[in-house]
């Protein structure tokens, strides 16, 4: 884990806490802080002035130090005596007072913990099968990838204000228990004959329409991995709609081009990718074959788990609901420390593992555990649930309520429970999964749960088969019938997976039916949520935050002109003239366009027709649109002319320019935060003339 101890940044929190005091001091408005709140991994709750903070744990790894660090936060805080482990393996911990946010960042930082880009519009935190560096099935332990991941797209120009979020999972085998099927991307370790190396899909997720990953690479060497990576966010960034929010997740570009053709723009994008990352380093690691055993499935295991390290165990530990208080924080912290276990691991399915634990010492961390009030996984308690109406703006009903009210039973089913259709529980990868939803009956809204039966996010799985909608008060019989249904019908060996697909979607329509229809005289005993005393309605809150809130069109020109940057210099360096060219035209028409919308004109498709549009719209700055004439025929040198005295005269010339269009834009917004997107000649100076600017309007 030490590569990832110092992803926090102190300077960054301080800006934080910065816009913090301007917006209470109200000389910031509440878009933009809400915009750099929810960078910081900061989300509004569905209670007036306190905040869900999030915390991003890579792989799901933490320290006794984290532990504790994460314990004495809640203690000092926060309004609720507990934190929620989440199903991407993240800790989130509720009801922390907004004026207390820079304090609470700043200690986590301290153990090493980071917040940045938990929210909004970025990569969240990057998942991965638990038991990797330990699971003998194993090819490799991609943690070592993973970390490199982190360490290489944090704070990266590229992924600052992406046009949505970006889910990724790492797999060490090709069982994929990180289920990379349903995410925007998933990286699974394969062998292919006697070499070794991933396989990588792209275009996955959950949600508002579902959908399967597509392959994009079946075989890709370690090497490739982090351009790969690259590229496929690249492709996001670039063609993602930026406009309808709900239409702006990778997987609707799949869609948009087809899977032939997103495989086609990915192979574009990877021609550059390798080009100006040609020197990039790459994690390395050790392959093996791996052997034939047991999948341990998603999330932890369901029992005591023998490691690929001959004496040593995976402990695992069920967590209800994924609730752990400060007392158990604190000692799981001390079991860490006691038996000098390194670190302990959050799960997909909100549990936790203990790793590389010696036989002798099982009976004693099991009597540890327990006095906690925590054991090991019991038959029928895989269930998962989102905080839904506890907490989330978006959530509809009442899942944290339900959940514990639910069993896997006999058969030890996977429950997912989610308060909307957003599906924070994941409900289309469990055997059985609901999301809550409003259904109008009888001139009523009546709480409902829609169901999926037969989900399995891993390798040879598929996402789940959509059943009926369920009034919620009668959900627990429409689970339990279909578990009784399995239980008789079932043939001998034949999975849960297996038997809903031979059955089929109408079946379950027939064997719901008593529950699903209600007569006007059975209405009142289905008015109310789970836990609730009055009839049920849906809290009309302004919406959700997990999209982030809507960037400002030119600051996401400027983070995709550093992009650009970063590539034009890598390809500069290694003499590649003619590619550094073409990343440099296309920095001068990202910010000309953004800077000519700004001041009201359109965007063209070359630098030329640009300037004179910007020349049209902005008179007052004549600077800018002579420049981009300049720049225009600049890179229509010819190759063989190119040199790298000339580019770095011309690249000298074309930062300062940007720093000039910066310094306008700035003046025009006061509160537009280009931090990470301008040259670094120059930007400590512009940083400083934006502290001296009071808003400004057009005419000015």
């Amino acid at each position: 884990m030490d590569e990832l101890t110092n992803l926090a940044s102190d300077e960054e929190i301080n800006l934080f806490d910065k816009s913090l005091q301007d917006y209470q001091s109200q000389s910031m408005d509440v878009d933009r802080f809400t915009a750099a709140r929810l960078q910081m991994g900061i989300y509004g709750q569905r209670q007036e002035g306190v905040n869900m903070v999030r915390i991003k744990l890579p792989g799901g790894r933490l320290n006794s130090t984290q532990l504790t660090g994460i314990a004495d936060m809640l203690e000092k805080y926060a309004q609720h005596d507990v934190v929620h482990i989440t199903t991407r393996q993240d800790i989130q911990m509720h009801y922390v007072p907004l004026e207390h946010t820079p304090n609470v960042l700043r200690h986590l930082a301290t153990a090493g913990l980071t917040t940045r880009e938990a929210c909004g519009n970025t990569i969240r935190n990057v998942t991965a099968c638990p038991l990797s560096g330990v699971c003998p099935r194993q090819h490799v332990d991609v943690n070592r990838h993973l970390d490199g991941a982190v360490q290489h797209f944090l704070r990266n120009p590229l992924t600052q204000q992406m046009p949505r979020k970006f889910k990724i999972s790492f797999s060490a085998c090709e069982s994929d228990c990180a289920q990379g099927m349903m995410h925007d991307m998933g990286i699974i370790a394969v062998r292919n004959g006697a070499r070794f190396g991933f396989k990588v899909l792209a275009g996955g997720g959950l949600g508002h329409k579902p959908h399967e990953a597509i392959v994009v690479e079946e075989f890709i060497e370690e090497k490739d991995l982090l351009l790969v990576m690259e590229a496929i966010i690249s492709l996001h960034n670039r063609y993602s709609d930026r406009v309808k929010r709900a239409k702006a997740r990778i997987k609707f570009l799949v869609d948009k081009f087809g899977p032939e053709g997103f495989i086609e723009k990915y192979h574009e994008e990877l021609v550059r990718t390798k080009a100006a990352l040609a020197k990039q380093e790459f994690p390395k690691s050790e392959w093996s074959a791996g052997n034939d055993s047991e999948v341990p499935g998603i999330g932890a295991p369901r029992h005591l788990f023998e490691q690929k390290q001959v004496g040593f165990y995976a402990f695992p530990i069920s967590v209800p609901m994924g609730n752990l208080n400060a007392a158990q924080l604190r000692g799981l912290a001390k079991i860490v420390e006691t038996f000098e276990l390194n670190e302990i691991r959050v799960t997909q399915d909100q549990n936790m593992i203990l790793t590389n634990v010696a036989k002798i010492r099982i009976d004693n961390i099991r009597s540890a555990v327990s006095t906690l009030g925590l054991g090991e996984p019991q038959v029928g308690d895989d269930v998962v649930a989102c905080p839904g109406t506890s907490t989330c703006r978006l959530g509809i009903t009442s899942s944290t309520v339900l959940g514990p009210k639910l069993s896997g039973g006999k058969h030890d089913l996977k429950i997912r429970v989610s308060g909307c259709h957003n599906g924070c529980a994941q409900p289309e990868t469990g055997d059985i999964g609901i999301y809550g939803e409003g259904k109008r009956m009888h001139g009523k809204l009546v709480p409902h749960y829609q169901m999926y039966l037969g989900g399995n996010g891993m390798a040879r799985g598929a996402l789940a088969i959509k059943a009926p909608s369920v009034p919620a008060a009668r959900i627990e019989d429409a689970v339990k019938q279909v578990q009784t249904a399995y239980t008789s019908n079932c043939e001998s060996g034949e999975t849960f997976f297996s038997w809903v697909r031979r059955v089929g979607k109408d079946y379950f329509t027939e064997l719901l039916k008593n529950l699903t229809e209600v007569k006007p005289e059975e209405l009142a005993l289905v008015l109310r949520d789970h836990g609730k005393e009055s009839d049920f309605k849906v809290l009309q809150l302004g919406g959700g935050e997990c999209a982030g809130v809507s960037q400002v069109k030119i600051g996401s020109s400027f983070f995709e002109a550093a992009h650009e940057r970063n590539y034009r210099d890598a390809l500069k360096f290694q003499r590649k003239f003619e590619d550094s060219i073409k990343c440099a035209e296309e920095i001068a028409l990202l910010i000309s366009q953004g800077v000519t919308e700004l001041s009201g004109g359109l965007k063209q498709d070359n630098l030329k027709e640009q300037a004179e549009e910007l020349r049209r719209v902005l008179p007052t700055k004549p600077y800018l649109s002579e420049q981009l004439i300049k720049f225009s025929e600049y890179f229509k040198c010819p190759t063989e002319e190119l040199n790298d005295a000339l580019l770095n005269e011309w690249f000298v010339e074309l930062d300062g320019w940007t720093l000039e269009a910066a310094e306008f834009c700035l003046s025009f917004d006061h509160q537009l935060d280009l931090t990470g997107a301008l040259p670094q000649t120059g930007t400590a100076s512009l940083l400083q003339f934006q502290k001296t600017q009071q808003p400004a309007n057009m005419g000015q």
